[in-house]
């Protein structure tokens, strides 16, 4: 900095000199104006041409649906500028909030007026709410009952409270579900339930926000390892509403299963999991029913494929909000992975929509917990959830560790965990190029490799304990390599003859000579016949 000082002092240049505190304050660019302004003549781009750079940049359509998204949330909220403006101040959102808004407010002006005196869907809420506030309307109800009580936005609650005041004896009945509040995005309110006394309760001897609350308990949908586990599982949320649950009957049989699933391997494992449900369906019974759910449309398979290669099986998708009253014998939930996309979402609004949504929760995942709770319930028999072996769920993992929720491993499908001798890692079973393989989850940095049985072509040898042979879950046993911790010995050829090598070969070259007079080193399973 001395140096520039001294350079440009020197050669009697101009130098403009800008500091890191006033970009911290908020004011580089106005105080870089205050500073050029002695030197130079500014020329402001036209806006033509700050539009068209903007279209260049690919801008224009994501602003323009996050102006319709908050135009929606605006109305059906009732919300005012004034009442952003203040939000904005208490969040913290900075100059962009407010930059924002001075563009939202003429666009929403402009809207208004092109409705020339028609009403939207927003308005037809608004508008009852008002004219019953102002006694336009005069309710001639004394009962009002609410179903689906959970996703009530604040504009409807306005319409509720507007009707409830105007006569001293009107009560509210409202049937819902908080555990199954997931259209936050849509407007509704959870907070409106959870706290509905003080919001629609009534007042009786000096007491105000009085009510009563009646469980409805009884599922007459899932069998009980599925309704106790899903319970369990959203409870997880202290703020969730405490019910107990009656299930629909006694599960004789493992209900709830987890499929892990390599890369590559979705339509191949979605395949093994169908075949054994139509397996187990007993021949002359009505066909099963089986709904694949999906956290995003973009993960529904060839619905109508499936249906023709199983036809023991009625096969629908849904993603899991447009599931929400439906029900079926057998639920598979697909692609239960973590990441942007994944199930929970890491998707993330923009900030400034928090200006017109409820209140968020504290707790972490608070609504995805929910929406995995509506997937869990849409089941009555059985519960298949296929997971990446690689980036599983986290809501997976939480259901695969903890013993209170009954996961069972899947038979035939779930292969067991084996740990890398390289590294101490997981080995993870992937489609190779000549058939199956594992290799170590560490694939940047640890390059161990090591194929499938080769009798059974799924499961992994393992080296046990006390021994100098490797065992296969099929039966097949190997002579351990004596060079390397994880490494079996098969049968190769070389110019001297047939030796044992290492299946690691040539990360590996342990090997041995065949023992003269043995047909193999390698044992087979033992197959049973049957009459």
């Amino acid at each position: 900095m001395k140096w520039k000082q001294w350079a440009h002092a020197e050669h009697g240049t101009t130098l403009i000199e800008t500091y890191s505190y006033e970009r911290q304050e908020g004011r580089l660019l106005s105080g870089l104006a205050e500073k050029l302004a002695p030197y130079v003549t500014l020329r402001p781009r036209p806006v033509d041409t700050i539009y068209n750079r903007v279209v260049e940049l690919r801008q224009v359509d994501d602003f323009s649906k996050l102006l319709g998204t908050f135009l929606r949330k605006f109305k059906s909220g009732g919300y005012s500028l004034q009442d952003c403006e203040a939000k904005s101040d208490r969040m913290k959102l900075g100059k962009r909030a407010g930059a924002f808004l001075d563009v939202f407010a003429p666009v929403f002006e402009e809207y208004q007026k092109r409705l020339m005196g028609r009403i939207d869907f927003e308005d037809m809420i608004l508008r009852a709410a008002r004219y019953a506030e102002t006694g336009r309307y005069v309710s001639p109800f004394r009962h009002i009952l609410v179903d689906e009580f959970q996703d009530i936005s604040q504009s409807r609650a306005r319409l509720v409270k507007a009707l409830k005041a105007q006569h001293p004896d009107v009560r509210v009945f409202a049937v819902g579900d908080d555990w199954q509040s997931i259209f936050r995005f849509a407007g509704s309110d959870i907070h409106l339930m959870r706290y509905f006394g003080s919001e629609f309760g009534g007042s009786f001897d000096g007491e105000t926000g009085v009510h009563r609350a009646v469980d409805l308990g009884r599922t007459f949908r899932s069998v009980d390892q599925i309704a106790f586990a899903a319970r369990t599982f959203v409870l997880r949320n202290p703020a969730q509403i405490e019910k107990l649950i009656v299930p629909a009957g006694i599960a004789t049989e493992p209900a709830i299963r987890v499929v892990t699933v390599s890369k590559g391997e979705d339509a191949a494992k979605l395949s093994e999991v169908l075949a054994t449900l139509s397996a187990a369906a007993a021949p002359n019974a009505k066909s099963a029913t089986v709904l694949l759910l999906g956290r995003y449309r973009f993960v529904e398979p060839d619905v109508r494929d499936l249906g023709q290669r199983f036809p023991q099986l009625q096969i629908s998708f849904k993603t899991i909000h447009a599931s929400k009253g439906l029900e079926a014998d057998h639920v598979i939930l697909l692609n239960a992975d973590s990441g942007r996309t994944g199930f929970p979402a890491e998707i993330v609004d923009d900030p400034l929509l928090s200006l017109v949504s409820p209140e968020e929760e504290a707790f972490p995942n608070a609504e995805e917990r929910r929406v995995m709770y509506v997937a869990m319930t849409r089941a009555r028999h059985t519960l298949t959830i296929l997971a990446s072996n690689v980036r599983p769920s986290s809501f997976v993992t939480e259901l695969k560790q903890d013993p209170a929720y009954g996961v069972a491993a899947p038979l035939g499908l779930e292969l067991e965990n084996h740990v890398c001798g390289e590294c101490a890692g997981r080995m993870l079973g992937v489609a190779g190029r000549n058939g199956r393989i594992y290799r170590c989850e560490h694939v940047q940095h640890c390059g161990n490799q090591l194929p499938a049985c080769q009798w059974c072509g799924t499961a992994l040898p393992r080296l046990i304990d006390g021994t100098a042979e490797a065992r296969c879950g099929c039966g097949a046993t190997y002579p351990a390599c004596p060079a390397c911790k994880d490494g079996w010995l098969v049968e190769r050829s070389g110019s001297y003859g047939k030796f044992l090598g290492c299946v690691r070969y040539p990360t590996c070259v342990g090997k041995a000579r065949i023992a003269s007079g043995a047909r193999s080193a390698v044992t087979q399973p033992r197959r049973r016949s049957s009459v």
